[in-house]
């Protein structure tokens, strides 16, 4: 019998030191993985529009009552990207008429916005010098602040579903010119 007993602890404690160490892989301090460690952000790969805005499906939206400008965005080139992006064609129109469209992307974790391209002579340019640039909220033309926060983004994530967002594009109710604040009115 204590040749018995004697094997039954020894396969015992071998099954406690097993579980154990099994315990400790999955530990993220062993591992050298933080789950608490801020990602890194990495972008997509961004392809050019093939088309021209479509006057069909552009949506004018509101800024702010400072500015003269009026700006719509093509609603058929929304894409939510998987990398936090959100493209979009936005055409701004100036008070004699002239347009320019621009084809942008929001990001709603940093707040930032980025100038793919422009749409010039029939065709999309690419802008060589893109690069992620803080939204302005201060200025009279803070048209991304106003997709941002009106429609693109949900606080600090991306708006994931596209009919949530041209629902809110909803001219009579979007809500762009205001910035959203939580339960205590705070930023």
């Amino acid at each position: 019998m204590t040749i018995n007993f004697r094997r039954t602890s020894i396969y015992f404690c071998s099954a406690i030191m097993s579980a154990g160490l099994i315990a400790c892989a999955g530990d993220p301090m062993e591992s050298g993985l933080d789950p608490f460690a801020p990602m890194v952000f990495k972008e997509g790969a961004t392809a050019m529009p093939l088309n021209p805005p479509n006057n069909a499906t552009l949506v004018p939206f509101y800024v702010s009552p400072q500015t003269i400008f009026k700006f719509a965005v093509d609603t058929d080139s929304i894409l939510i990207g998987a990398d936090g992006v959100t493209r979009y064609i936005v055409v701004l129109t100036n008070p004699s008429g002239g347009q320019q469209a621009q084809y942008e992307g929001i990001r709603c974790d940093s707040f930032q916005w980025r100038l793919y391209g422009t749409f010039e002579n029939q065709v999309w340019k690419e802008n060589p010098l893109s690069n992620w640039k803080d939204i302005q909220s201060k200025v009279p033309n803070r048209y991304q602040a106003s997709l941002a926060q009106g429609a693109f983004c949900n606080f600090n994530s991306q708006e994931k579903n596209i009919k949530t967002i041209i629902q809110t594009l909803n001219p009579n109710g979007f809500t762009g010119g205001t910035k959203p604040t939580n339960s205590f009115g705070v930023m």
